[in-house]
């Protein structure tokens, strides 16, 4: 005599809820919840992009220069005429296999042969201190590092948000739930006729372009 052996309810709603917790966790993130190039295409850690202004005619891409009396480091300017620049990769804190969501915590590098400092060309700001005033001015200058979120490494991070016609990069880490931080958007400062970027009230609206 054959015996059939029932699977109680309970068991079979738990594999049923391991089955959609497994399809959840391995479903790409929408596209609108990406950062996508000028092609449409999500962004990617390993492939570099050109930082180009949304408006034609306002200039070009992102580069590195002197801005003071010392050779080094260099610090993150926007060229004056319409060339793209050099190119930059993203390290998100948190990988993602479909690309960089907006909104979270990353690193920018441009590649090590567009400079010849000591200093690493991973940006960050060039002083750091929540107690300053808020009209301090911080600007983006280069010697940062990938990862090891800390204290000491908040000015290394950035995010980018969806601003306009294009995105627009924001300080404001999450990195360390107990940190006092500084919040604000990227944006233009002329300084002795250079283009800098630092931490304004008027962000700069940028798209990505695959090098």
């Amino acid at each position: 005599m054959k015996t059939k052996s029932l699977l109680p309810p309970v068991f079979l709603l738990s594999i049923l809820a391991n089955s959609l917790l497994c399809e959840a966790a391995e479903a790409p993130a929408p596209d609108s919840d990406l950062v996508l190039d000028t092609s449409g295409k999500p962004i990617r850690i390993r492939f570099t992009y050109y930082i180009l202004p949304v408006s034609h005619g306002s200039g070009g891409g992102l580069e590195l220069t002197n801005t003071s009396n010392t050779k080094c480091p260099l610090d993150v300017v926007q060229s004056s005429d319409d060339t793209p620049g050099i190119p930059a990769t993203f390290f998100p804190f948190t990988l993602n296999k479909d690309g960089v969501p907006v909104l979270t915590d990353l690193n920018i590098m441009f590649p090590n042969r567009y400079t010849t400092c000591p200093e690493s060309p991973v940006w960050k700001l060039d002083h750091y201190s929540p107690t300053d005033p808020s009209d301090k001015v911080y600007f983006i200058t280069t010697g940062g590092v990938v990862g090891n979120p800390a204290p000491e490494t908040l000015r290394n991070w950035f995010k980018i948000k969806k601003f306009g016609d294009g995105y627009k990069f924001v300080h404001c880490p999450s990195v360390c739930s107990f940190c006092d931080i500084v919040c604000k958007d990227v944006g233009i400062i002329v300084q002795n006729g250079k283009r800098r970027l630092a931490l304004t009230d008027v962000p700069y609206n940028v798209v990505f372009k695959r090098a």
